[in-house]
């Protein structure tokens, strides 16, 4: 039977760490590290996110700037918030939440913020810096997700991995870092032929293509580490990508949905929001 990956106590220990930090930038430069939440419309999971994101702030010592705009906002509204948010010295990270209501061009806005108050990551420089293997900023949920891997005790040098799902969120950003890590990765997606042939040689399995328990248990290879990215919502509960009780009795390590990967995506939020307080400063 898999070990529990436990992305709360985990992410509880991180964020130790992070308070730390965002103290002493406090104490060295007479201000708190600062993020700016924006919000746009009134859909119920980014609700809920926001709200989390604007908890853990509070808890880790960091400032929060909520910015809530109504779903028929125009996107010239929208740039002119976030040049604003550009400009403001006390702001050291700023994420849009997505998704955008329709009318809105999310890469436009996106390409907006600063580069370096890019808090999620997003940004194409951060992006293109992550594939040439530049100092960049990292997106959330892959680089908690290397996090999670690492806490097994893991090495992923060498190990075969593979991803399934090539979002420009968390499928590709995630192959870079397990990449970076040394690993051999292979990505896939809900179009691969014959994926079980593919996932049963995974000695790291990370399965992010958005599909209620998508992954069966005869797909994992036996002592494997399996990442479930999923949060699928059907008939009033949360499942993951993966067919976790199935996966479970193969696996080594395996995370829960939810209580894994989730706790982790906002603790790098916060992480990255500390560490571009403090590259700001010392550029």
């Amino acid at each position: 039977m898999a070990e529990i990956i436990d992305g709360k106590a985990l992410s509880a220990s991180i964020r130790e760490n992070i308070a730390a930090e965002a103290k002493r930038f406090e104490s060295e430069y007479g201000r708190k590290v600062g993020l700016a939440v924006v919000k746009i419309g009134n859909n119920p999971a980014s609700e809920v996110y926001v709200r989390n994101k604007i908890i853990a702030c509070e808890k880790t010592g960091v400032r929060s700037f909520s910015h809530d705009l109504p779903e028929s906002v125009g996107e010239d509204e929208v740039l002119a918030l976030i040049d604003e948010l550009n400009g403001n010295g006390e702001v050291d990270g700023i994420l849009v939440q997505l998704p955008l209501p329709k009318h809105l061009n999310e890469k436009k806005i996106l390409a907006r913020i600063l580069p370096q108050k890019d808090a999620d990551g997003f940004h194409v420089v951060n992006a293109g810096g992550l594939m040439l293997g530049l100092p960049c900023t990292k997106p959330c949920t892959p680089a908690g997700i290397i996090e999670l891997i690492k806490s097994t005790g893991t090495e992923i040098e060498g190990k075969n991995a593979v991803v399934i799902g090539r979002s420009n969120i968390v499928g590709k950003p995630c192959a870079m870092l397990l990449l970076a890590e040394n690993a051999t990765v292979t990505i896939c997606h809900s179009r691969t032929r014959d994926l079980g042939s593919i996932t049963r040689n995974a000695d790291i399995l990370v399965a992010a293509v958005g599909i209620k328990e998508f992954v069966k248990g005869d797909m994992v290879k036996p002592g494997a580490v399996v990442i479930d990215v999923g949060m699928n919502r059907a008939d009033g509960k949360l499942y993951g990508d993966v067919d976790f009780a199935a996966a479970s009795k193969k696996a080594a390590y395996i995370t829960p949905v939810p209580g894994g990967v989730g706790p982790m995506t906002v603790t790098m939020l916060l992480k990255n929001t500390v560490e571009a307080a403090f590259r700001c400063k010392e550029d």
